[in-house]
């Protein structure tokens, strides 16, 4: 069967926040009902990332992102007793990061999503309905792509099931926790660095992400 392969172009400018409206949930196979290729997706002036090893002087930095400490549990998971229900049934207990982050559809809206790493998955949940979106083991994701610019965009690539596009301000963060936790598997996280790339947003439809840097915004 043939792949969709849409364009998605990405401009990466300061003066437009991202929009937080358009919140509707997507199918199973990571579709939603309007798919479309249309979108774009615009970082908000808060592009903060850190500067540590997995970006080996390759992306582009600001400064404000260069020295911030790390504390993994940004939601404090201990106190929301269906965070906890969530990890104790898949049998999980180690928790290496949890925050709120944006997540985007096949048509680049954004969701809503808490985002909860441990050592063995990889869990986003709708802070909504306290719902268990999708549980990803940690095995199954081959590799991270994320732009030479200074964003908040990262993708995960697991080649069993469908990609994640995704957002947040703690990005080097989330690379950091995922390459350590992968450490001593078969084979280790390749964290992939180039303006252009693709990725499954659903079963069947592929989608390439194109950053471009936009002067004088």
């Amino acid at each position: 069967m043939d792949r969709y392969r849409p364009n998605r172009r990405v401009q990466i400018e300061e003066s437009e926040p991202p929009k937080y409206d358009d919140v509707e949930d997507e199918d199973r196979d990571g579709r939603d009902d309007d798919d479309d290729n249309s979108n774009r997706l615009r970082p908000s002036e808060n592009n903060v990332t850190e500067d540590q090893e997995p970006f080996m002087g390759i992306k582009v930095r600001r400064k404000a992102s260069l020295h911030r400490d790390y504390k993994g549990d940004y939601l404090d998971v201990a106190s929301h007793p269906y965070l906890m229900k969530i990890l104790q049934k898949q049998g999980d207990k180690q928790v290496l990061f949890a925050d709120k982050i944006l997540k985007f559809t096949g048509s680049g809206k954004m969701k809503r999503r808490i985002l909860l790493i441990t050592d063995f998955a990889i869990y986003l949940v709708d802070p909504e309905t306290d719902a268990l979106k999708r549980r990803i083991a940690l095995a199954a994701v081959e590799k991270m792509c994320l732009s030479e610019l200074s964003d908040n965009f990262f993708a995960i690539i697991i080649p069993s099931e469908y990609d994640l596009l995704m957002a947040s301000t703690r990005k080097t963060e989330i690379v950091t926790v995922l390459v350590e936790a992968t450490k001593g598997a078969s084979e280790e996280l390749e964290v992939a660095f180039s303006n252009s790339f693709e990725y499954h947003a659903a079963a069947e439809l592929v989608k390439e992400v194109v950053f471009e840097e936009v002067e004088g915004l």
